[in-house]
């Protein structure tokens, strides 16, 4: 097996573009040329059939063939089987039930982590790769038996991460006071708020901030701060309790 190999994206679609456009290039670069097939799990929206439609109109425009594991009668056989992972966006709480209602979590950790095949997530498919779900803006619609999530890091992220808008008249909580109170309780590992366009790349031990917007990093008891395309976060993957630096 090889080193881990994640691309893991805050968003799907950015306004102006098309589904995935702002990171084709990204995929086509992290994929490569010796990927044939990518194994999408669409589990995190209720109409698989036309998620499933939708991701493989734009992998086979970029020249890869796409099984969606919706349609495979076995979902542990397909992730064995699979070159390459890509779980989309939707709601994170349907989609992390989904992978352990089909005993999906160990199997792909192992795919990842040990064979050294390619992660892609968006949105919720980026949240379900961290260490938990508990940073997801999502509802919880349903009822995972646990907010453990895959772990292909040993941190959180918050996709989609908001700035408070100044000129709002909204009272409600900022994403960063949400991200503030869950560093309140004991133990909680780094946050990186991932805005929209933003995408965090892992190859092995390393980490490098990607895309076309930053990204606010989150350390229990500490100031946030803010960082720019190209920053390395490799970091964060040495250690997840990180509150004594």
């Amino acid at each position: 097996g090889g080193p881990r190999r994640l691309l893991l994206v805050s968003n799907s679609t950015l306004h102006g573009g098309g589904y995935l456009g702002h990171c084709q290039q990204h995929i086509k670069s992290f994929l490569g040329e010796k990927v044939k097939r990518v194994l999408f799990v669409p589990y995190a929206l209720h109409d698989r059939d036309g998620y499933a439609r939708s991701a493989r109109e734009k992998f086979e425009s970029l020249g890869y063939g796409l099984d969606s594991i919706h349609e495979s009668c076995d979902p542990v056989e397909a992730v064995r089987k699979s070159e390459a992972i890509f779980i989309g966006g939707g709601n994170t709480f349907r989609l992390l039930k989904a992978l352990y209602d089909n005993s999906l979590i160990e199997e792909i950790r192992k795919r990842v982590l040990e064979d050294g095949i390619p992660y892609m997530g968006s949105s919720a498919g980026t949240n379900v790769a961290t260490i938990s779900i508990n940073t997801t803006n999502d509802m919880p619609i349903v009822y995972p038996p646990s907010l453990q999530a895959l772990g292909l890091v040993p941190f959180n992220i918050n996709p989609h991460y908001l700035d408070p808008d100044v000129k709002s008249t909204h009272m409600g909580e900022t994403r960063e006071e949400r991200i503030r109170q869950y560093h309140e309780e004991p133990n909680t590992p780094p946050v990186l708020g991932l805005r929209e366009g933003a995408m965090l790349l892992v190859e092995g031990d390393k980490a490098t901030l990607q895309g076309v917007t930053g990204a606010r990093l989150f350390l229990r008891g500490k100031k946030p701060t803010e960082h720019e395309p190209g920053t390395d976060f490799s970091f964060l993957l040495i250690d997840s309790n990180l509150q004594n630096l």
